[in-house]
């Protein structure tokens, strides 16, 4: 039975394409340990150059978000101070083209404005992404902010279609939040 059903996952995972798929806490050696695996798994499968930078640059900004601005957390001494933030990330292919899928819980008071600056920049063309990331360049990051304006943008910059987002009410405090981003 045990095999039977996490056969069953990976199969959907294949049928959908997935390359790449965690769930779970992150850690920023989580991240580097993921993105040389995923550097790795593309450059056997051949990928170009300029493609395997814009795919693990998006892979990057995307899990630094999650480790920065998960509302799901835990911290406490391991023989050192360790932050872990819960999330998950799937990279796949699909027409043709890398995804990159990431999500995580946030507050349901940060959605608004997040919402607004996912809106603003699926508005902007190519011209536009670039020129408001000049823009942000030289304006002082928000209250808060970890860098999440300009990685957003980022993300954005490095995207070869708009980037896709969506937001689910958990709880009347949490929400979880998915951005896909094709390159």
């Amino acid at each position: 039975m045990l095999a039977q059903q996490y056969a069953a996952i990976k199969r959907d995972l294949d049928d959908k394409g997935i390359l790449f798929s965690f769930s779970g806490y992150l850690s920023e050696g989580i991240l580097y340990s993921l993105g040389e695996a995923l550097r790795e798994k593309m450059a056997l499968e051949e990928a170009d150059g300029p493609t395997i930078r814009r795919v693990f640059s998006v892979f990057v900004e995307q899990m630094q978000n999650i480790i920065r601005y998960s509302a799901e957390k835990m911290s406490g001494r391991a023989g050192h101070p360790v932050e872990l933030s819960a999330g998950m990330v799937t990279i796949g292919m699909e027409d043709g083209k890398v995804f990159i899928v990431c999500g995580n819980t946030v507050r349901n008071g940060d959605v608004p404005r997040l919402k607004q600056r996912l809106d603003h920049l699926k508005s902007l063309d190519r011209n536009g992404i670039k020129s408001y990331y000049r823009e942000q360049l030289r304006e002082d990051p928000d209250d808060g902010s970890r860098g999440a304006t300009l990685g957003l943008i980022e993300i954005a910059r490095r995207a070869s279609d708009p980037i896709d987002y969506d937001f689910d009410a958990m709880d009347a405090d949490r929400s979880f939040f998915c951005l896909k981003v094709r390159v």
